[in-house]
């Protein structure tokens, strides 16, 4: 009974999760499984198979292909499944899941530092943390339903160019969408144009608007492990600036009848027939389908469908495949547009098809593509459940040109449309200029992002470029920028004129490879902290200008820089031994007046002793004489006396000749040193470098 309710319980509760979370549970499971590019067989043998291995819930399905979002990654899913009464009472769904590729979703709120989810399910982040130059900025729109992301922006007064950086996998297919909403930030209700860049190409010219929401969108491939989004001033007293950038991740086959070397430029998307926008998380690649306007007078259709199989490399979402616009009648042809430029350029064309509903089998429905009036396709007979798709490519065009789609002669229904892309196609995309290494070790160049030197003339500030296909650095101009540390190794640079470096904190010998760059003709190196002695190979240079003025630790050459060491340590012995000499001399000095200070004073007290014994005696025996003859013991005492008083003094005697000796030898000591100090002295001027 236990194991009863636990499996009725565990029913339910795979009953609960539903269709989204079911190919969730079952992306880490089941990611590599099969090659699943192709459809999965139908046979029931092959069902029963996977049964057991990938089989549960009830969701009644019979066939399906979704794609779910799992954070990071797109899951490809493939469900099929038979009703409860075809397996013992419970309905069975095999979901096979593969993954089709690493997903990458960022999406920049420019101007702001606040992470947020938006209604759809997409999280942003501030680029407080993704770029230091620039100002941000509050718009001041009236508009009352305003996307929180479009509140704020970026702007940038200074600079040739600034750039945002994001990683992505080298080779991979992104969609990469920049937004713009002036939104009267500055209060001049003047809304600039400025040029829009990414990984060192041109994209477009941004004209923005006063109070609506301006994008684009490209799609291309980096040729590196970064992409780059940039805004420069094209426009005097015109400031660029950004709202928002989002960067996703495709599919690596989609979009593939265009060379990797080119990118595609989005002129339309539309949805046919489509009630509100359709993007993410209904189109799992976050691709944004505008309703299209029904200003002709179409028949808007439905699709009767209630599955619809799409197989197309491009991936459209089965959402644009639920409505359409058709003709009226067989008569009308229906004619898109394009929203291309005047200028004819490189297009490409996708084109989806569905059919609405069921024909019977006296309906048809089949037109061509005509371009300019000329049919340009074979037959065109949409599928019902499945989704159909014709594209155009190498192929110029202009908005000018006219694209048409009529009915062929034995149709018996007009011709019908569900979605439309539009792109321009890109020259090709340039290698790009290597970074260089200064970059990596000073973080106060890491904020200089982008290509160095493309799109000409939209250089970085500080180095100066050829003007080849693929340009190379000719200059660093990078007096007082704060650079601290040793330099690193930027030898590959060979095209190198001038390098400019004085005025910083940088510190250490100067590095060999400066004097191998074979262009090399200034190096101002002034004003920094370099040590030891100069390379030969800069040194000996008669084609380079070396500046290396207040660098008070640099020597000429290595021998110079040992015999000064040398000298240095020399004058440091001296002076040891000098101030030895010093001190020892001293010590005479002060023994020479401590002692007979202190013998004087007992002289001095002696005298008073004696002085006083003569009075006393004297007195005592002018008493005995008086009263008795005893003048022997007097001249004995006086004997006495004076010779203590003799023996003192010549103890006195003796040690101020000590005094006297000392203090001579002290100041023909003190003065020998002198002399000496002032040899060393100048002979230390004499080879100082």
């Amino acid at each position: 009974m236990r194991g009863r309710r636990e499996r009725k319980e565990k029913d339910r509760e795979d009953k609960g999760r539903g269709r989204r979370l079911t190919g969730v549970k079952l992306l880490g499971e089941f990611e590599e499984e099969e090659d699943l590019s192709e459809p999965l067989p139908r046979d029931r043998k092959w069902r029963r198979e996977y049964q057991e291995r990938v089989g549960w819930g009830s969701q009644n399905w019979t066939g399906e292909t979704r794609m779910i979002w799992d954070g990071s990654r797109i899951g490809c899913v493939y469900c099929f499944g038979w009703p409860p009464q075809a397996v013992r009472r419970r309905a069975v769904a095999i979901c096979l899941v593969r993954v089709c590729g690493q997903q990458m979703a960022v999406s920049i709120d420019c101007g702001s530092s606040e992470t947020f989810s938006d209604d759809n399910q997409i999280t942003w982040v501030g680029d407080d943390e993704l770029i230091q130059n620039g100002e941000s900025f509050t718009v001041q729109s009236t508009k009352t339903t305003l996307p929180q992301y479009l509140t704020t922006l970026r702007a940038f007064p200074t600079r040739n160019k600034n750039c945002y950086a994001i990683e992505a996998d080298k080779g991979s297919q992104l969609l990469v969408r920049a937004s713009f909403f002036y939104g009267n930030y500055d209060k001049k209700s003047s809304p600039p144009m400025f040029d829009l860049q990414f990984d060192g190409n041109r994209w477009t010219t941004v004209v923005t608007s006063g109070d609506d929401l301006v994008y684009y969108e490209a799609i291309y491939s980096p040729k590196r492990g970064s992409t780059s989004v940039c805004v420069a001033q094209s426009f005097p007293n015109m400031v660029p600036f950004i709202s928002a950038i989002e960067v996703r991740s495709l599919s690596s086959d989609m979009y593939g009848h265009v060379d990797s070397n080119h990118a595609l430029f989005l002129r339309r998307r539309v949805a046919f027939g489509a009630s509100d926008i359709i993007r993410f998380p209904t189109d799992p690649f976050d691709r944004i389908w505008i309703p299209a306007v029904n200003a002709a007078g179409f028949t808007e259709l439905e699709n009767e469908a209630s599955l619809i199989l799409v197989n197309l490399k491009d991936n459209p979402p089965k959402e644009v495949l639920q409505n359409a616009f058709a003709a009226p009648n067989t008569s009308i042809i229906i004619t898109l547009g394009t929203n291309l430029p005047l200028t004819s350029v490189p297009i490409y064309m996708n084109m989806y098809f569905s059919e609405v509903t069921q024909l019977s089998s006296l309906d048809k429905r089949s037109f061509k593509l005509h371009i300019n009036g000329e049919a340009s396709s074979d037959e065109l007979v949409p599928p019902f459940g499945v989704a159909g798709e014709v594209f155009l490519s190498n192929f110029s065009a202009s908005s000018n040109t006219t694209f048409s789609l009529e009915a062929t002669p034995d149709s018996t229904l007009p011709p019908l449309i569900n979605a439309l892309e539009v792109f321009t196609i890109s020259d090709a995309l340039t290698d790009g200029t290597h970074t260089t290494a200064l970059q990596e070790e000073f973080s106060v160049l890491g904020d200089w992002q982008g290509d160095p030197c493309l799109p000409a003339p939209y250089a970085w500030d500080w180095i100066n470029c050829t003007s080849d296909v693929t340009p190379r650095v000719t200059a660093l101009h990078l007096s007082s920028f704060e650079l601290s540390g040793r330099l690193p190794d930027f030898s590959s640079m060979t095209a190198l004129e001038t390098v400019d470096l004085h005025n910083n904190s940088l510190e250490g010998t100067i590095p060999e490879f400066l004097g191998t760059l074979p262009n090399l003709k200034l190096l101002n190196l002034a004003d920094n902290l370099f040590i030891g002695p100069i390379p030969t190979s800069i040194s000996k240079n008669s084609q380079l200008k070396l500046v290396i003025t207040g660098n008070s630790e640099l020597c000429a050459s290595d021998k110079k820089c040992k015999t000064s060491e040398t000298n240095k340590r020399s004058d440091d012995s001296t002076n040891s031994s000098s101030d030895d000499n010093k001190k020892s001399n001293k010590l005479p000095i002060i023994l020479g007046v401590t002692i007979p200070l202190f013998v004087l004073i007992w002289i001095i007290a002696g005298l008073f002793l004696i002085m006083h014994q003569r009075r006393k005696s004297a007195t005592i025996a002018d008493n005995n004489n008086a009263v008795q003859n005893g003048g022997s013991k007097m001249n004995n005492n006086n004997g006495v006396g004076q010779g203590q008083a003799m023996n003192f003094q010549m103890v006195g005697q003796n040690v101020m000749n000590e005094f006297k000796v000392n203090i001579q030898d002290q100041d023909q000591d003190h003065n020998q040193t002198q002399h000496g100090d002032q040899m060393h002295d100048h002979d230390h001027d004499h080879n100082e470098v």
